[in-house]
This record gives C-alpha cells, sequence and structure tokens, in this order.
C-alpha cells in the first residue's frame, strides 16, 4: 500500500497530522479512515459481484436465443443470379 513512500516520509507525514490533529483525535480519524476504506471495499466488491452476473445473465440470454442468418429481401443470390441472365 506505501510501496512509493519510505519510513522517514510515513514519519514526517504522521507527525504533521500528530501536530494538525492532536493526539486525542489522530485514533479517531485512523478509525474513521480505516471504517470508509473497508466499506469502500465491500462496495466496490459487491459492485464487481453484481457486474459479473450481470455479464453471465447476458451471454445465457445470447447463448438460449437461436442464432439465424439473415435473409435477403428480394430472394436467393442464385435467383437473382438467374433473372439478370434472362434478362441479357
Amino acid at each position: 500500500m506505501f510501496s512509493g513512500l519510505s519510513m522517514t516520509e510515513l514519519l514526517f507525514i504522521l507527525a504533521i497530522a500528530l501536530i494538525l490533529f492532536g493526539p486525542r483525535k489522530l485514533p479517531e480519524l485512523g478509525r474513521s479512515l480505516g471504517q470508509s476504506l473497508a466499506q469502500f471495499r465491500r462496495a466496490s466488491e459487491e459492485f464487481k459481484r453484481s457486474w459479473e452476473e450481470e455479464i453471465l445473465m447476458e451471454e445465457k440470454r445470447l447463448s438460449a436465443s437461436a442464432w439465424s442468418p439473415p435473409t435477403s429481401p428480394s430472394g436467393s443470390l442464385s435467383e437473382r443470379k438467374g433473372d439478370r441472365e434472362s434478362s441479357d
């Protein structure tokens, strides 16, 4: 999670946070941040799960419906070819 930060940078950030928020407020802020991250993780997992379910349902729907090739409105290609040869 903190792969881009060294230990001195983390200590510096924590010292600034301690100065800004004080020792009484800092644990409360950390707890609320942890709860927010956990809630975000749960929401993203739920979204991912529902997305995958929708994809599976759509795949089942498409595989259940029979695919039929489109038909030409004026008959088959061989019929039209024969019509042209007879008119020449």
